[in-house]
């Protein structure tokens, strides 16, 4: 992170971590341990989330799909409402289809973030 820091324009109160299945529990955990890093936490079907420790408040998106067979529902639905009764701001969607992140799912994760995280870089 810092090699980039140093050699780009970073906006380092406007950052956000995103991943989908396994990447979405990995990004759950760093983005918790790393709160005060990262405004946004993006989770597309997560199974899990097991931050070591947790700073800051960032703003947390988790989708799943109803019927996914790979990392059921329920998990992501678990890991939204436990991180909603601990105080985090979470937007939790639910959707019909399987394990995969269909586009009207990502456009919604991506018009939370703040002006800045345009996905295709401009701004």
């Amino acid at each position: 992170m810092l090699w980039v820091m140093q050699r780009y324009e970073v906006d380092e109160q406007a950052m956000a971590i995103a991943g989908f299945s396994d990447g979405a529990s990995y990004a759950l955990s760093v983005g918790l341990m790393n709160g005060t890093l990262f405004s946004d936490i993006l989770a597309f079907s997560p199974g899990f989330m097991a931050p070591l420790r947790r700073e800051g408040h960032p703003r947390i998106f988790v989708s799943h799909g109803l019927h996914d067979k790979i990392l059921g529902v329920q998990r992501g639905r678990s890991v939204a409402e436990r991180l909603a009764a601990e105080g985090y701001q979470v937007r939790y969607e639910e959707f019909d289809g399987a394990h995969l992140v269909p586009p009207a799912i990502a456009h919604a994760a991506l018009a939370r973030l703040p002006p800045g995280h345009d996905a295709d870089g401009s701004g």
